[in-house]
């Protein structure tokens, strides 16, 4: 596959690193986002260590000049962004009739704004060289909905509506725009879920585990080769058969 350079926002997590590790094992230069240098200066020197480059660059994703600065920044020191993965997210759980404003806020600003604010300043650069990726890390709770994340399921479905619209709007320029829709993975936040909370989830899965974010990191993968050129303003399901639609 020809060199490509990815950002991965939200790069850092547990799904945000596995596909940072697998876009960089296919030959792409990839960079992140941070909020805390310290604590992002560590988790780059921990994938160096294991043989993996990451270019840092600062920014809030849900601040729109702070993406255009990151933006430029990483345009700058690494080259064009041609493949773009919007992973970053939040949670801030509360029943609806319990949540504040700033639950909603907070939610919808970092889940769904982010994918206008960070595709914004790369989109016209892609539509200029006639080739680009650009994959959504949505939720298996933005397609059924779940009890006491009104916020976060309202940003997750969100994010295939503006997939599928960009899909419509960039498709001749030799870009797709997909989403990737993760059940329950295996990653420090649902780990801190209690055991018993965590048992009850993995007997709704017909696979009988929680998935694993190499697993994520592959259906990303999935859409960027040329082969996949024909695919656009889809979503794909990566849940173990917990939620099944057509």
């Amino acid at each position: 596959m020809t060199t490509r350079v990815a950002l991965v926002t939200g790069g850092t997590g547990g799904i945000g690193t596995a596909i940072i590790k697998r876009l960089a094992q296919q030959g792409c230069k990839v960079a992140t986002n941070y909020r805390d240098e310290t604590k992002a200066k560590a988790w780059q020197e921990q994938l160096k260590s294991e043989g993996i480059e990451v270019y840092l660059a600062k920014g809030d994703v849900s601040d729109p000049a702070q993406c255009e600065t990151m933006i430029r920044d990483i345009e700058s020191n690494v080259g064009p962004i041609e493949i773009l993965v919007n992973n970053a997210g939040i949670t801030r759980d509360s029943t609806f009739h319990k949540m504040k404003t700033e639950q909603w806020k907070d939610v919808i600003n970092t889940n769904l704004n982010s994918c206008f604010n960070v595709t914004r300043p790369v989109i016209e650069g892609m539509r200029e060289r006639k080739w680009g990726r650009i994959i959504q890390i949505a939720s298996i709770n933005g397609q059924k909905g779940q009890y006491g994340q009104a916020n976060y399921a309202a940003a997750k479905a969100g994010m295939h509506g503006f997939t599928i619209s960009l899909a419509q709007e960039n498709a001749k320029f030799g870009i797709t725009v997909n989403t990737v829709s993760p059940g329950y993975i295996g990653t420090d936040m649902v780990m801190a879920v209690p055991e018993d909370v965590r048992n009850k989830i993995i007997q709704q899965i017909p696979t009988g585990r929680l998935g694993m974010p190499d697993e994520i990191a592959y259906a990303v993968s999935f859409f960027i080769p040329d082969q996949a050129a024909w695919i656009t303003g889809t979503n794909l399901s990566a849940n173990g058969g917990q939620y099944m639609g057509w």
